[in-house]
């Protein structure tokens, strides 16, 4: 069933079974698991690449597989992906909050991570085409560097980062282009976090990947407002140009989504929901969009395209009178 915009404005709603995983499920000892990348599988499996933090506080990823994206998950007994500091040194405290994305053109999957040196966070990149084997590319974001997601496709050619690098100007979005997935340049600011009171003010990024749809790329984004008991973190939502990823076609200027059940408001990091990844039902409307909840479980949030789309038409302005 297609999830429609209700009369009372939600536009995100939460799955009855949230949180589906959590530290209890996992078949090894971890501190807690959370900020899943997602995608479907040839054949219908949905694979969530899970955020695992351990008890001496380093992360790593582990996949699940589930046959409808809500329960029966099966995790992979070992993780999936381990730190490897030997050879890839930024990777000394753990890889952290993946995005997935499917590139039919490499017929791999694209696997942006956190990369956490001793010089901050970065942004690295991995291949694969079974989630069993990864071909790491390495950092190609440095610190202070993260929130990244790799487009689908090629746009003008070359392909196309979206990423939030901490520079004298703030804590915006950029996008990057490359022509090989390893050199990266043509650096440019897409969003900026606004000032003041809003609820984006300050520090934002991308959330899931973008979603291609007729109109634009549709983004899903988290802003942070510092409150006096701590960070609060939201979704918001923005829309780019097919063609031109650069140009910001309409911004939101409400959040649409934030923590509000109690996974959500309690945990290792209060009042935090955090989508890395999202799977698109057969309908071509309907999206599972999976998030982590307080640091410390992920759960599961459908919406509908249309809906975000038509909330959007009403509710977004052109980003530029926010440019000030």
């Amino acid at each position: 069933m297609t999830a429609e915009l209700n009369p009372n404005g939600i536009l995100l709603h939460r799955h009855p079974a949230n949180p589906i995983l959590s530290g209890r499920d996992w078949p090894y000892p971890i501190n807690s698991v959370f900020n899943a990348g997602a995608t479907l599988l040839a054949d219908g499996t949905t694979l969530l690449l899970c955020r695992v933090e351990d008890r001496r506080g380093l992360s790593h990823l582990t996949a699940a597989r589930s046959a409808n994206g809500v329960d029966g998950w099966k995790i992979d007994p070992t993780p999936t992906l381990m730190p490897d500091a030997e050879n890839f040194p930024e990777e000394i405290w753990g890889i952290e909050d993946p995005r997935i994305t499917f590139v039919p053109e490499l017929e791999q999957y694209v696997v942006t991570y956190t990369s956490y040196s001793r010089g901050g966070p970065g942004v690295s990149l991995a291949l694969t085409k079974d989630f069993r084997s990864f071909e790491r590319y390495g950092v190609v974001m440095p610190p202070d560097d993260k929130d990244s997601a790799l487009l689908p496709r090629k746009v003008g050619g070359y392909w196309a980062l979206i990423h939030r690098p901490m520079t004298p100007l703030g804590a915006h979005m950029w996008i990057s282009y490359s022509p090989d997935l390893r050199h990266w340049g043509r650096h440019r600011l897409i969003l900026e976090a606004r000032r003041g009171a809003w609820w984006d003010a300050n520090k934002i990024g991308i959330s899931p990947p973008p979603i291609e749809t007729p109109r634009g790329w549709l983004m899903l984004y988290h802003g942070v407002r510092q409150t006096p008991s701590g960070c609060l973190y939201r979704l918001g939502l923005a829309l780019f140009d097919l063609e031109d990823p650069e140009k910001c076609l309409l911004r939101g200027d409400s959040w649409i989504f934030g923590p509000e059940a109690e996974y959500e408001r309690n945990g290792d990091v209060a009042d935090v929901v955090f989508p890395c990844g999202y799977t698109m039902k057969p309908d071509g409307d309907t999206i599972n969009i999976y998030y982590g909840a307080a640091d410390c479980a992920i759960a599961l949030a459908t919406a509908s395209v249309r809906s975000l789309l038509e909330w959007l038409d009403v509710n977004g302005a052109s980003d530029r009178r926010h440019r000030t």
